[in-house]
């Protein structure tokens, strides 16, 4: 999932690494310092604009060396350094602390220890500036000069954007700094054996989103996380190392909500550093895997899509009507780069819209919500049969040169290829796309027959009936034991063994018949590198485990595949390669400290027994986090029916899943708690007018 320019982003410079902190439309990039360097992809960006391109503390005009770094929430990091010793003296005494919050800007506490017998005299010097460079220009790699109007009146430091007055940064700081432009300036004596600080708050200023700072204890991130997690279902499982998944899981999707509509309702951003914004794809399958944890993000995530559904034809932007946008910005560039600040760029995001809606339905949306979406819906489906179809198939075609030329979650340049290296040509009718119209058309009669409208719930399944038809029929290649990963212009079969057909699996769309054979194919150890399956086959030409999306490993893709696969557990192999699969993707996990990243490099497991990172993955990325859910969720073997007041249940849970306890799961105005091991599970407190039913 790239943005825009259809590739991996610029790798983010700086000596040591990088520390990432997210929260909402606000993140920062620094090096493990703390320090924000001009010249490199750091800064505190808020809004897809660059608020701060410097930030650097020094100590007597000297860096201080770094002793540790810790993350311990998205939006946290303590910073611990020493000031150097003078020379010829081993030990310092001076040990600085940097306490970093990120919120509707950034708050930080800087703390001078003085761990000596004397008093020491310091002079402390936090250097600021900025360049409000477009958050596209800084991925890409183009900023090139810049810099902002600097002013320090009253106590206050302003860094103006000189093109538009209306974007700023105030700075404020406590303990009577010195104040100049670009810097604030502390002349301190901390007396032995004790300490000094001071709290500084950068505040962005854009028009009306003009914030007010925020106190880290009572208005901060920290509190929003914990009203969030009073409000969610409460996940823990005592099989090793899931329980710190689960936990990571929910602080992650936590701090990439986002609570800007004018009606307060939350959605999700697709990730940091470089997707903090809505987008259709990313954040309807990040809110279909997270319903199990909170289904009002879904809710939420279907309003804002359905407040910006394409209403005009529109080539530049791609807007169509009825389609379902692929991103929105709000960067000063964003008119140059999308054509506007949203872009419709994307062929799946209008079927999965319709697919989400129906999910939502059967975890207990209210009535009313629904019906308030089911307009946008109907526009979706309009969209699919009309300019999203090709002779009954769902295809895309980029509108002018501006657009991206693959329109699937695969959107790289080169991610559609055919066995021997060949690019596809125009219009492309990927697999999964498929899957996901034909699961949109069982969702939109699922809609019409919770309604009592049977003849269009029978119309719309006749249809499905007859997608399924017409794709096994284009798109299975006996040859090969699994589907083509698309069809090109001539709607020949693009060749490429890929792991798409796991979507498909997924849906619901591959017949019993064809299973057995794709659950084979799907286990080869060219796609299964034991960590989970790689994108592209390693006999495919284009291969490449360090590609972006030609032979890596996507978490969120992996989890698909397994619960596709536990969707036909009655077929031979079906549960094992689920297991093998789950407990791949499960430990690579782990060895990334418990947090999924977007991906990493496709290396077989039997080459490097640890996953090798992909270096410009991002982390937090909120369909990664969200797999774990989805794995959960799909081992339970859970499929609530709201409208039907039934809960489905068959638990297939791993040995080494242990006991897994869900509490205050919530079920249209039921909370329900579930404890499964194994094969067994326990469900109390579904309402007396429900049916539970064990498979």
């Amino acid at each position: 999932m790239s943005v825009f320019n259809a590739g991996p982003p610029t790798p983010i410079s700086g000596v040591g690494g990088v520390v990432t902190l997210v929260e909402a439309s606000t993140f920062c990039l620094s090096d493990p310092l703390g320090d924000i360097h001009p010249g490199t992809a750091h800064g505190l960006f808020h809004r897809d604009a660059r608020m701060l391109n410097r930030w650097e503390l020094r100590l007597d005009g000297v860096a201080p060396e770094q002793l540790s770094v810790a993350v311990r929430e998205p939006f946290r990091a303590r910073f611990v350094a020493r000031k150097p010793p003078p020379h010829g003296i081993a030990d310092a005494t001076v040990l600085v602390q940097r306490r970093r919050t990120i919120g509707e800007g950034l708050h930080e506490v800087i703390t001078v220890h003085n761990l000596g017998d004397e008093d020491t005299a310091i002079t402390v010097t936090l250097t600021a500036d900025t360049d409000f460079a477009d958050l596209f220009a800084v991925k890409e790699g183009r900023v090139h000069g810049g810099g902002g109007e600097l002013t320090a009146v009253g106590g206050v430091l302003r860094l103006a954007d000189r093109t538009n007055p209306e974007r700023a940064v105030i700075i404020t700081a406590d303990a009577d700094p010195v104040i100049q432009p670009g810097s604030l300036t502390w002349r301190i004596v901390v007396a032995r054996r004790s300490v000094w600080h001071t709290t500084v708050h950068c505040r962005p200023a854009t028009g009306r989103h003009d914030t007010s700072g925020f106190d880290e204890d009572e208005d901060g991130p920290a509190t929003k996380i914990r009203h969030w997690r009073a409000t969610t279902t409460s996940l823990t499982a005592s099989g090793q190392g899931l329980n710190a998944i689960l936990q990571r899981t929910e602080t992650d999707l936590g701090a990439l909500r986002l609570d800007d509509s004018a009606d307060g309702t939350a959605y999700v951003a697709a990730g940091a550093p470089w997707f903090m914004a809505l987008f259709g794809r990313d954040s309807l399958l990040t809110s279909w895997m997270a319903l199990l944890l909170d289904s009002d993000l879904a809710v939420g995530t279907l309003r804002q899509l359905a407040e910006l559904q394409g209403t005009q034809v529109n080539p530049v932007t791609e807007e169509e009507p009825g389609r379902i946008m692929h991103e929105r910005r709000y960067g000063p560039g964003s008119d140059r780069v999308l054509g506007g600040t949203v872009y419709y760029g994307t062929v799946d995001a209008t079927p999965l819209f319709v697919m989400v809606l129906a999910e939502c339905l059967r975890w207990g949306a209210s009535e009313s919500a629904v019906q308030q979406l089911l307009p946008a819906a109907d526009a979706a489906m309009e969209w699919l049969g009309s300019y999203g179809d090709r002779d009954g198939l769902v295809v895309y075609h980029r509108k002018t040169d501006r657009g991206l030329a693959n329109q699937g979650w695969k959107d790289s340049w080169d991610a559609i290829s055919f066995s021997d290296g060949r690019l596809a040509e125009p219009p492309i009718a990927l697999c999964e796309a498929q899957g996901y119209a034909y699961a949109a058309e069982l969702g939109r009669a699922d809609l019409a027959e919770s309604s009592g409208d049977h003849g269009t719930a029978d119309r719309w399944r006749a249809r499905a009936a007859d997608r399924r038809a017409r794709f096994d029929e284009a798109f299975w290649m006996p040859d090969c034991g699994t589907y083509a990963l698309a069809l090109d212009a001539s709607n020949q079969p693009v060749d490429a063994i890929s792991s798409n057909p796991g979507h498909c699996l997924w849906t619901g769309i591959v017949p019993d018949e064809r299973a057995a054979e794709l659950i084979e194919r799907l286990s080869a150890p060219d796609l299964n590198s034991g960590f989970g399956l790689r994108t592209l086959s390693s006999t495919a030409r284009r291969f490449n485990p360090m590609g972006y999306h030609t032979g890596s490993i996507w978490p969120h893709d992996t989890a698909i595949a397994v619960a596709g696969l536990l969707r036909y557990a009655h077929i031979p192999g079906a549960l094992k390669l689920a297991e093998r699969l789950a407990t791949g993707l499960l430990e690579a996990i782990l060895e990334f400290g418990a947090r999924p990243p977007e991906l990493f490099c496709g290396f077989s497991r039997s080459e490097f027994h640890s996953p090798i990172p992909y270096p410009t993955s991002c982390s937090p990325q909120a369909w990664a986090s969200a797999a774990p859910l989805l794995l959960m969720r799909s081992f339970l073997g859970l499929q609530p029916d709201a409208p039907a007041r039934t809960l489905t249940i068959a638990p297939r849970l791993p040995e080494r899943a242990g006991t897994i306890r869900l509490t205050d799961l919530k079920l249209g105005g039921a909370s329900i708690t579930i404890e499964a091991t194994g094969t067994e599970a326990e469900v109390t407190g579904l309402p007396d007018d429900w049916q539970l039913r064990r498979l």
